[in-house]
C-alpha cells in the first residue's frame, strides 16, 4: 500500500530524531519525524487513511499507548479546529492519569497534546518553525521555548 494509493502527496519531511519511547519505560527509543503533505482527503478520510498504513505494518491497538511498530500521527489539518473548542479543550487538559486510559471517541485537531511534546515539535521545527498553533497562538519555536530542556536534549537527530 503507498500513500498514493490515498491521494497523498508528501511535501517535506523532517530529519529523523532518536527520542525516548513515550510513555517513559514503555520500550526502546523511537524514531520520530515529521511531514507535510497536501490531499483531497477530509481529516478524517486522511486519519483512516494513516491507520490503514499503520496496520499494514503491524500495528495492532491493543493497549493505550502501548509499544507500537508504527505511529502516525494528524496533528493538524491546515488550521482547522475540530471538533470544536469546547472539546479540543476538555482534552488538552485532561489529568495525566485519564490521558492514559481514556482515547477521544472523534478526531481532535490540532492534536490536543502537541504542545507539550518535544518529540512531536523539534522534528516539526525541521520543516516550519514558524506554524502557528490556531488556538493558542505559539509557534512551534515558541512551543518548545516552553518546554523543560531536558525533553528538548533528549530529541536527537541522527
Amino acid at each position: 500500500m503507498s500513500l498514493t494509493d490515498h491521494r497523498i502527496a508528501l511535501r517535506a519531511v523532517s530529519r529523523f530524531f532518536s527520542t525516548p519511547a513515550f510513555p517513559e519505560g514503555s520500550g526502546a527509543d523511537y524514531v520520530n519525524g515529521v511531514a507535510s503533505i497536501s490531499t483531497s482527503l477530509g481529516c478524517e478520510e486522511l486519519l483512516a487513511a494513516l491507520h490503514s498504513v499503520e496496520q499494514s505494518f503491524g500495528r495492532t491497538r491493543d493497549e493505550r499507548w502501548g509499544a507500537r511498530t508504527l505511529d502516525l500521527d494528524l496533528l493538524a489539518y491546515g488550521d482547522r479546529i475540530a471538533p470544536d473548542r469546547a472539546t479540543f479543550d476538555h482534552w488538552a487538559t485532561l489529568p495525566a492519569a485519564d490521558q492514559r486510559r481514556l482515547a477521544p471517541s472523534e478526531l481532535i485537531l490540532p492534536h490536543p497534546r502537541l504542545q507539550d511534546r518535544a518529540f512531536v515539535l523539534v522534528p516539526w521545527a525541521d520543516l516550519a518553525p514558524l506554524w502557528r498553533h490556531p488556538l493558542t497562538g505559539l509557534t512551534v519555536a515558541g512551543m518548545i521555548a516552553r518546554l523543560p530542556p531536558a525533553d528538548v536534549a533528549a530529541v536527537r537527530p541522527f
